[in-house]
């Protein structure tokens, strides 16, 4: 449940959040997305029009909350390394697993179009928001210039979407932090400034 100060439909974006990374959108119910938000039974349709138009400002929620995350750190000081070292470092709940990632997993996700899009758009900005990063440290001679920015990038988000699988998998972050520390020691034979 919610503190009083949040408004209805904040709970109810906020508890279907919370619900599709821990069920998905089948196990995600409007009866269950009532009682974890508090909110009277005619709060949902009255702010909006049903389970999917809920799911998707919940999805894109979760997507604009994971792209700021990621900015923070990806947009912070430091060598091109030292910020890409810093995204794989961050604090995450690993056993968790992403809220992003984990919507890919989601049949009735990946099977709307409109569901998908945030997931998407949001997975493409990361590989070149990281992209990116990996050609400014090779116009700054930090970098190889034989390393492809697109390449890192993808194996970025490969090694952290798959690291958060491995580690569910274990029931250990170890996996997580093992895959972490094997591309970041890669990516360290290329870091010029090293």
């Amino acid at each position: 449940m919610y503190s009083g100060g949040m408004s209805t439909s904040e709970r109810l974006i906020e508890s279907t959040r919370e619900l599709l990374w821990e069920r998905g959108y089948v196990g995600t119910s409007p009866k269950a997305i009532l009682e974890r938000s508090g909110a009277g039974q005619g709060s949902m349709y009255h702010h909006f029009k049903g389970k999917p138009d809920l799911a998707l400002a919940a999805i894109r929620r979760t997507a604009e909350e994971m792209r700021a995350t990621a900015e923070k750190v990806l947009g912070g000081p430091g060598t091109p390394y030292e910020r890409i070292a810093a995204y794989l470092r961050r604090e995450r709940d690993v056993l968790r697993g992403c809220p992003v990632g984990r919507l890919t997993m989601d049949p009735d996700v990946v099977a709307s179009d409109e569901l998908r899009a945030p997931v998407d758009e949001t997975l493409d900005w990361l590989r070149e928001r990281i992209a990116g990063i990996v050609e400014e440290g090779k116009e700054e001679g930090q970098f190889a210039p034989s390393l492809d920015g697109e390449e890192i990038a993808a194996a970025v988000v490969a090694t952290v979407q798959g690291g958060y699988v491995l580690a569910r998998a274990s029931g250990s972050p170890a996996a997580f932090d093992t895959g972490v520390r094997g591309l970041l020691s890669l990516l360290a034979l290329h870091d010029h400034t090293a």
